[in-house]
């Protein structure tokens, strides 16, 4: 997908009309597992099998990394803003929950989740907001439940042309202290970059 201008920082609400106008073709290009890079799913798999309780998909867009979990026996449902992501997941993947909610608030109760997997959903908050999606994180989850975050590396809060709408990246240090901050304990910090894309990172974390 050819990236598009745009200018200044944008509301949750901007972001899911973006979304909503590409949706299809989002979904065409990225929305399968088959499509995302291997190591991506060794991670989230190994991931989802250590967890305990009902986990959340934070961003889940076209739903597949949440019906990768469903199918490997986690309790996971998968939430996004954008309903033209849940329309077509609930239809691509039947035995999945999915619902409306945003990484502002996941809707669920205090210390009700055992995890949650925010796979290149928080690249769209602008800088000053990231602490209060992550401070949700940590309201939601149980002590002890684990967190999986996957961003693009850069330099902390620097804004880049994205597909569809601004986005942001992080340093490794930099999305460490926020999430010390916010309460979690850092687990393990990994960092990619594959031929022809942006550095990938992911961070594993628990709730302290």
């Amino acid at each position: 997908m050819p990236p598009v201008a745009y200018r200044g920082r944008m509301r949750n609400d901007q972001v899911r009309e973006a979304y909503a106008a590409r949706a299809g073709e989002y979904i065409a290009a990225l929305g399968s597992v088959a499509s995302m890079h291997p190591a991506d799913a060794r991670k989230i798999a190994a991931w989802g099998a250590d967890l305990s309780g009902p986990v959340v998909d934070a961003g889940c867009g076209p739903g597949h990394w949440t019906a990768y979990l469903r199918d490997r026996g986690v309790d996971v449902t998968g939430v996004d803003l954008v309903p033209e992501f849940l329309t077509s997941a609930a239809a691509r993947f039947p035995h999945v929950p999915f619902r409306c909610a945003s990484l502002g608030d996941l809707g669920v109760p205090d210390a009700a989740l055992g995890g949650i997997l925010a796979w290149y959903s928080l690249i769209h908050l602008p800088p000053e907001r990231l602490p209060a999606a992550l401070a949700e994180f940590a309201r939601c989850l149980r002590p002890g439940g684990r967190l999986l975050l996957g961003f693009f590396a850069g330099r902390a809060g620097e804004a880049f042309d994205h597909a569809v709408a601004p986005a942001y990246f992080w340093s490794l240090p930099s999305m460490r202290r926020a999430l010390l901050d916010a309460g979690f304990a850092v687990e393990q910090m990994l960092t990619r970059t594959d031929p022809g894309h942006r550095p990938h990172a992911s961070i594993t974390a628990r709730r302290s």
